[in-house]
């Protein structure tokens, strides 16, 4: 979504704040919010959270919170674009006139309904961190004080990479430069989340809390990440893109230091959270399920399939004709062990990390007209044998389940672009422009 599409998640659709609130909990997000926010009925506090510091578009910078977009209703056609917008986003100061035209820039750090021009040059790991601080100790001053859901997004490590010099020098080993300012992000991040997790034990609130840490996607090996050895990186369909890792810890938890490998979808998180309130999710119509017996007691999990993705807006090559599916869509499903990938994909490559000289990236080698594979994920996590053509009918099985899902999908929703966003209207800071 970018920062100027009048998008953003319905205003009918409830949010976790929304879901928590209605369980009796007082909700706070800190961080990234990029659910829309072109009016203010889109924006957090509109939407369950009693409170809201952050920031409203994808990735401003670290320290002054600018975030760049074309001055264009033409969307971004390549990640080539995106990296030149970032590159315009990191070095705006020091940014020529020449360089900023046809280019919006602008302040992106809110408190609740305002722009929050204070904290303008703060690091925005710290002042997460410090954020989240002030609410549990603020908590727990309160007499019959409502539990308390704190949503902590931190921007590390997104690009574009910047960190305090002091995070960067344990590894000054090496050599690559956005890998290093990645490691230094990483374990500026590590820190504040102890630092939070110190101060719910500090103030007394430790022992009713559960605490989730979580990825959101794959990383992105142009920023200094790495997914070695899984294929792809972040905005791919391969697994390098879109498998998470993650950890939950309390003292709620029944058996603690166990590994689930049972499927979870990031969808799982709304009725398991809200379950654990003591919330509804009746008529909701959710696609996610309950795991919290899957976490406490390594229960199974309630999930056989994730549907990865159906985006009919990108198709490539030839029809097979072998189910109700079309094989030209750009989808990926996985059943059981089994995964299917259709469509334009891209990123196919096993991307090397850029610190380890012992190995090297080895190429897509797939040519750019294919459109399925099919994997077996329990023999070949990385995804380097595709067993379509040995495997036809569990392939067409994994098509026919697309065209199921696909039949009730709801159409996807990509507005142009409406420049009636240009931050100038609005002193200088991205804010909601529709009335």
């Amino acid at each position: 979504m970018q920062a100027c599409q009048p998008s953003g998640v319905p205003e009918e659709m409830p949010t976790i704040g929304n879901a928590m609130h209605d369980a009796g909990y007082a909700t706070h997000i800190i961080g990234k919010w990029h659910a829309g926010f072109y009016k203010d009925e889109l924006t957090p506090t509109h939407r369950g959270f009693d409170s809201f510091l952050g920031y409203f578009t994808g990735a401003p910078t670290f320290y002054t919170y600018i975030h760049c977009v074309k001055n264009s209703t033409e969307p971004l056609t390549s990640w080539s674009e995106y990296y030149k917008l970032l590159d315009l986003t990191e070095n705006f100061y020091n940014a020529t006139e020449e360089d900023k035209e046809g280019f919006l820039c602008a302040y992106d750090l809110h408190s609740n309904g305002t722009a929050a021009w204070q904290y303008n040059g703060q690091y925005s790991t710290h002042l997460f961190t410090q954020k989240a601080i002030d609410i549990i100790k603020s908590h727990s001053e309160k007499e019959d004080a409502k539990p308390f859901f704190l949503y902590l997004n931190y921007q590390a490590p997104h690009g574009p990479l910047a960190v305090p010099e002091e995070y960067i020098k344990p590894y000054a080993s090496i050599t690559n430069e956005k890998r290093r300012l990645y490691a230094g992000m990483t374990t500026c991040m590590d820190e504040g989340v102890l630092n939070v997790t110190k101060a719910l034990e500090k103030y007394g609130l430790w022992n009713n809390t559960i605490l989730i840490f979580s990825t959101d996607n794959g990383g992105d090996t142009n920023s200094g990440a790495s997914n070695w050895p899984l294929r792809g990186r972040k905005s791919s369909w391969w697994e390098g893109g879109i498998k998470g890792i993650g950890f939950v810890t309390s003292p709620l938890i029944k058996n603690r230091g166990t590994i689930n490998n049972g499927l979870m979808h990031v969808s799982d998180w709304f009725p398991t959270l809200v379950g654990l309130a003591g919330g509804e999710t009746a008529g909701l119509n959710l696609d996610g399920f309950d795991i919290w017996q899957s976490i406490s007691n390594g229960d199974p999990s309630p999930r056989s399939e994730l549907l990865h993705n159906i985006d009919p807006l990108e198709t490539r090559g030839s029809r097979l004709n072998i189910s109700n599916f079309d094989n030209r869509i750009a989808a990926a499903i996985r059943v059981g062990n089994w995964k299917l990938v259709t469509g334009a994909q891209k990123y196919g490559s096993w991307f090397a990390p850029p610190e380890d000289s012992d190995l090297q990236t080895v190429p897509n080698p797939d040519p750019r007209s294919k459109n399925i594979w099919l994997f077996d994920l329990s023999n070949d996590p990385y995804e380097t044998t595709d067993l379509f053509e040995s495997n036809q009918d569990k392939a067409v099985e994994l098509l026919n389940k697309l065209a199921e899902y696909n039949a009730t999908a709801v159409p996807p929703h990509y507005p142009p672009v409406d420049l009636r966003c240009n931050p100038e209207n609005f002193g200088g800071a991205w804010r909601p422009w529709e009335p």
